[in-house]
């Protein structure tokens, strides 16, 4: 009898399914296409003679498959192929900080191990390894997945037929010194082991050969061989060995894929992979990877065991191309990227379309982009008479959202500019496989080369890492290399031909009219002409537009040299080993304040001040400061969480918010927007696009500089930064 159950089951759930009519009788069903089909051996068996009764009574219970461990976060530790090398794996165990427990070991912080398979053959000790091995299979301290050579193992024990050769001798040798009922459960154990794992909620798999994307979760024939084998291409090299095709170089998934079997020199990142098999029987070294740390642990091997057949080569390393591919398909359509801060970030498919264009056209070699600053929000619109925004709204913004504290930052009006500085250029070699005789780089917030002039950038990359070396900080944070977000002045040194086609041009056309205007309606009044109150307005409006002028003038003087220039450091974001999101912004003020000095006026400080949200004295010293700034002139200040990332009830809270003072909203709304009939339309001003806009935008600023930190593939780190510039094309006021 057949019959067919709708269920609205997807394959790619990794859910199993079991159908229980009673407890007495279990019948196991596959699933085609969403469509769960129930086979019945005959109807003579049922205890109905219709069908739909039995569809009725019975239940369906969803079962994660075997490879499922979503549920498990960690933390772990994941260890390369061990074959036999006991000694060693207890010396990286200590090493990692587990403690001897029940036969095997345990970490007194809950840590877990993941063996990554080829637990035996060619060294020394196989039956202690997998002795400690099971040991911690059982207490819960391990998983653990199957090896090709652990597979080979346990057929010889079952007594099957095998070719013995590649170290299985030696394991079988050792393995006959031990009581039959240990050999029976070594083969248990074995058997019992599932090809790989998806683990951290899809995060990271965990493969002896690597796992594609396409069969990552799934359970197959076909997905074992590749767990076990990896892919090959039928061919066989000098040695008599399998050919194997490098599916890491092509990887796209957003798994982390752990894997060994294939033995490397050294472990490094490609496309968001790791080979940490790294070659302890051949005389090399037994490597651990710390999830979620991503630090790299190892042991040397005491002496060499067994002679490689194939000497080892080098893994395919970040940088020697592989990994340096952009395909269109890795940023066109409709993506979603996953971030650390804010979850999945959305990106739509015609702002990808925008972003290409703007990118392939316009940016510099996408190695360097590993960084996009977000947008910032205003606050809420103040009610203070004549004004637009207020420190006193974005200090009621944190208050509420739970923030003790905040830094306030004066505002340069600048352009916002990121610096890559490297040690010297064979720093900038090594980190970012580009040759670069100025040893960085400095592009705009969109991706572009700071300076058309290369000369100009190699004397501010220059004056920026001797600053570097004042202060300290090389040493200080065991870099090479650093990432800074900064301001540079004055505006004209980057919006010149803004300044000259809109700004100007307005104020411009507007100082001649109100020239030919006022006259006239004076010799009118002088005709005796009643003007009404015409002429004071003409007059009040002429005003506001020789404002409009000294606003924007302010913020412009002539560039002949670097001299001329003021650079404002504000956020040191990286550097060596460290994405530096963890620290606050005190620390970040603190810091890039020793970059000034006497010994270079280009570089300056940015003044900040730190208020207690929760002392009614601290705020009013932070307004008084505000309205000192831009009494002088000044564009106003931003106001920051004291945490880099701040998270309230609703999620992650705005990184910034500025808060600009009246006379620089004149360049941004008119002339005449304090008039109070535009002033009151204007406090409509709607900011919930803006603020979503500028917390997508920072995690994904942060998410891609985490990942080149990691080591990740290019397309990792760029779809991040590319997913910053898509977004920055939604339709959003300018001039929020």
């Amino acid at each position: 009898m057949f019959l067919t159950v709708s269920t609205t089951y997807r394959p790619a759930t990794d859910l199993g399914f079991l159908l229980h009519k009673n407890p007495a009788r279990v019948h196991t069903f596959d699933v085609f296409g969403g469509v769960a089909h129930v086979f019945y051996p005959d109807s003579a068996t049922s205890t109905s003679s219709d069908p739909r009764e039995e569809v009725d009574a019975a239940i369906v219970e969803r079962q994660r498959l075997w490879t499922d461990r979503r549920q498990e976060h960690g933390p772990f530790d994941l260890i390369g192929d061990v074959h036999g090398c006991h000694e060693e794996l207890v010396t990286l165990l200590d090493r990692l900080g587990y403690q001897p427990a029940d036969g095997g070991y345990s970490h007194p912080e809950g840590r877990k191990v993941v063996f990554l398979g080829d637990l035996v053959d060619r060294g020394p000790a196989t039956p202690d390894v997998l002795r400690t091995v099971m040991a911690m299979a059982r207490s819960g301290s391990a998983l653990c997945v199957p090896g090709n050579h652990d597979i080979k193992l346990m057929r010889a024990l079952q007594g099957r037929q095998v070719t013995v050769s590649h170290g299985l001798a030696e394991s079988l040798a050792q393995l006959e010194g031990e009581p039959p009922e240990f050999r029976k459960e070594v083969a248990s154990f074995i058997d019992a082991l599932v090809s790989h794992f998806v683990l951290d909620s899809g995060r990271l798999v965990v493969a002896h050969a690597g796992m594609a994307e396409r069969l990552q979760g799934r359970a197959s024939r076909r997905v074992r061989d590749f767990a076990l084998y990896g892919e090959t291409t039928g061919e066989t090299d000098e040695f008599g060995l399998p050919v194997r095709y490098n599916w890491a170089a092509d990887y796209r998934g957003t798994a982390m894929v752990v894997y060994g079997h294939t033995p490397v020199p050294a472990s490094e990142w490609l496309n968001n992979t790791i080979c940490i098999d790294t070659g302890c029987v051949f005389g090399g070294r037994l490597t651990a990877l710390r999830y979620p740390e991503l630090e790299l642990v190892d042991v040397p091997a005491t002496r060499m065991y067994y002679e490689p057949v194939r000497p080892l080569a080098a893994a395919p390393a970040s940088g020697d191309g592989d990994d340096l591919v952009l395909y269109a398909t890795d940023v066109l359509g409709r993506r979603t990227i996953a971030t650390r801060l804010a979850g999945n970030v959305t990106i739509p498919e015609e702002n990808a379309a925008a972003a290409l264009e703007a990118m392939s056209r316009f940016a510099v070699d996408p190695r360097w982009i590993i960084y996009l600053p977000p947008t910032m929000s205003p606050p809420a619109t103040t009610v203070n008479e004549g004004l637009l925004e207020h420190p006193a709204e974005a200090f009621d913004y944190y208050r509420r959202s739970g923030v003790g504290g905040v830094v306030c930052e004066e505002k340069h009006m600048g352009s916002r500019a990121v610096a890559i500085v490297g040690h010297d250029p064979g720093a900038i070699e090594r980190r970012f496989h580009i040759a670069s005789d100025a040893g960085g780089i400095v592009y705009t917030r969109t991706g572009r080369r700071f300076f058309g002039e290369p000369t100009l950038e190699a004397t501010v990359l220059d004056r920026l890492r001797k600053a570097l070396d004042r202060s300290g900080l090389w040493e200080e944070l065991a870099s090479d290399w650093v990432l800074l977000d900064m301001e540079v002045m004055p505006w004209s040194a980057k919006a010149g031909e803004l300044l000259v086609n809109q700004y100007s041009a307005v104020g411009s056309a507007a100082e001649q009219a109100f020239a030919a205007a006022l006259p006239a309606l004076g010799a009118a009044r002088g005709r005796g002409v009643d003007v009404g109150d015409l002429a004071d307005r003409t007059q009040a409006r002429a005003d506001l537009v020789s404002g409009y002028r000294d606003a924007y003038r302010r913020y412009c003087w002539d560039v002949q040299s670097v001299e001329d220039l003021r650079i404002a450091p504000f956020h040191l974001l990286a550097s060596g080993s460290m994405v530096h999101a963890d620290r606050d912004h005190t620390w970040h003020m603190e810091t890039v304040a020793r970059l000034a000095s006497d010994a270079d006026p280009v570089i300056v400080a940015t003044a900040n001040v730190s208020v207690d949200l929760t002392e009614p004295v601290s705020e009013k010293t932070a307004i008084s400061w505000w309205e000192e700034l831009v009494r002088r002139g000044g564009e106003g200040m931003v106001v920051k969480p004291v945490p880099f990332v701040a998270a309230g009830r609703r999620g992650l809270l705005q990184p910034a918010v500025k808060c600009r003072g009246p006379e620089y909203l004149r360049i941004i709304y008119g002339p005449e927007y304090t008039l109070p009939a535009n002033l009151s339309r204007l406090r409509e001003r709607s900011l919930g696009l803006k603020r979503s806009l500028a917390v997508r935008e920072f995690a994904l600023g942060v998410e891609a500089v985490e990942r080149f930190v990691r080591s990740e593939g290019l397309h990792r780190v760029h779809e991040c930064v590319f997913g910053v510039l898509a977004l920055e094309s939604e339709p959003v006021d300018p001039r929020l």
